[in-house]
């Protein structure tokens, strides 16, 4: 078990209080799933909101934040002589409660009778289980506990969680060492006769002996044009790529989401090669004009642009630049947004809503392909983490669809692309906190120009 000190769960819950100015915040915990039957279990994972204002990473327990009386309450259970056994001692709730400087603590069962007469605020809730569960504890319907949840107290814990202090950071960047070092392993050991499996395998070991686990479904593929291919069974070919969307979590939760790719053989191809650089230019530049004030839609586009200029000078696009990134034609190359917040969520908060935590008034998320898919696009502040993860692709079915419908045609060379075909994709992503004057790459280096991830 690893905490924060006590003073930084007080500190959140008190903001959480003074943001909120009055009212009863209930944050029940994740229970354990079973995997095919009940005392088999997939590996638990915490609510992250919970980790965040609570911090223990144990399941059947909740935290009620009473801002009118100014205390909060942590329910759990105090495990008994047969639970001793099988689990070996754990802390009382007394002493959890000190732990994390809760100033009341009660048995999980009680948490409907605590609950009942208040006006309980909550957060839309993710799983079946805990909607069934609030349900429960609140005499609610499950349709009016999908549609009940507190959109003030969303808006509050997003603005909270959403700026990162520096203690988070540097488990952000524990994160991420773990992660470099998959992708260390990962680089030495790509070549061809192994399987996708035994790469995603070797990366997942390294997380689990660093006491960590992988934050999300790593994508380790030579099938690079599939945006989230979560299929192992491939063999690696000589002339091929390994695409590795892989990163680690940490004792605390939070996670790191690094992608590189590696060529199969020693060498890059010339066309390979091209793209590479390419990518690397749009992922670099776009790192280099993160700071406050800029909105991440404007850092989408600007990416677009690199991109499409690119690809014009290697004769695949053409026309005018700006027109052709308006009307969205690099999407046929570049269908994914630029990045997304990232801290004890690899996708951060967006349990609370994508469009909640990464727009606002100030910019609408885009009806147009590809760049609807852009997760964050609000104006940067201080404390954001975010990745950078530009990519290009040559998708054949995706190609043919367009081609045959003619979809701009004006923009792109579709008999250029024919030796493309089996290309697959690259995509180059790092994490970045924006600080008050601009931006840090997080974590150790992870080698990424095209001479430093080639092998001799």
């Amino acid at each position: 078990m690893k905490l924060f000190n006590a003073s930084v769960y007080a500190n959140r819950r008190k903001s959480l209080m003074q943001a909120m100015g009055q009212g009863q915040f209930f944050f029940p915990g994740a229970v354990e799933q079973p995997f095919n039957y009940k005392a088999n279990t997939f590996p638990f994972r915490q609510d992250s909101t919970f980790l965040y204002y609570f911090g223990f990473a144990q399941p059947e327990m909740a935290g009620l934040i009473d801002a009118d009386a100014g205390v909060s309450t942590l329910f759990g259970h105090d495990i008994d002589i047969e639970e001793v056994v099988w689990m070996g001692p754990q802390p009382t709730m007394a002493e959890r409660a000190g732990l994390i400087a809760v100033e009341q603590h009660a048995e999980f069962g009680t948490v409907a009778e605590v609950l009942k007469g208040k006006k309980i605020q909550y957060l839309p809730p993710y799983h079946a289980d805990r909607i069934l569960y609030l349900a429960k504890v609140l005499g609610k319907s499950v349709e009016d506990i999908q549609s009940d949840h507190s959109m003030a107290l969303v808006h509050a814990v997003i603005k909270q969680r959403s700026h990162k202090a520096a203690e988070e950071i540097t488990q952000m960047e524990e994160a991420l060492a773990i992660t470099a070092a998959m992708h260390t392993q990962l680089r030495k050991a790509t070549s061809a006769g192994k399987y996708e499996a035994q790469l995603r395998g070797i990366a997942e070991g390294v997380a689990f002996a660093n006491q960590g686990r992988l934050s999300y479904g790593a994508i380790c593929t030579v099938q690079g044009q599939t945006l989230h291919n979560n299929e192992y069974h491939r063999m690696l070919k000589e002339g091929g790529m390994l695409l590795c969307d892989i990163g680690a979590e940490n004792q605390m939760g939070y996670a790191g989401d690094i992608t590189r790719v590696y060529p199969v053989s020693p060498k890059f191809s010339a066309q390979q090669a091209d793209i590479y650089d390419l990518v690397l230019k749009a992922e670099t530049e776009s790192i280099a004009t993160v700071k406050p004030g800029v909105k991440y839609m404007d850092i989408h586009l600007g990416a677009a642009r690199i991109i499409t200029e690119g690809l014009q000078q290697l004769g695949l696009m053409k026309g005018d630049v700006d027109e052709s990134v308006a009307a969205g034609a690099h999407a046929l190359f570049f269908p994914h947004g630029l990045g997304h917040m990232i801290g004890l969520d690899v996708h951060d908060m967006e349990n609370l809503g994508e469009n909640n935590v990464g727009y606002d008034t100030s910019v609408q998320r885009s009806t147009q392909f590809g760049t609807a898919y852009l997760r964050l696009a609000r104006p940067l502040e201080t404390g954001f983490v975010l990745t950078v993860e530009p990519g290009i692709y040559f998708i054949p079915e995706l190609i043919d669809m367009w081609e045959g419908e003619g979809i701009f045609k004006e923009f792109i060379q579709y008999e250029k692309l024919k030796p493309y075909r089996n290309f697959t994709g690259i995509r180059i992503e790092d994490n970045v906190l924006v600080t008050e004057n601009g931006h840090r790459v997080l974590g150790v280096p992870i080698p990424k120009v095209r001479s430093e991830v080639e092998r001799d």
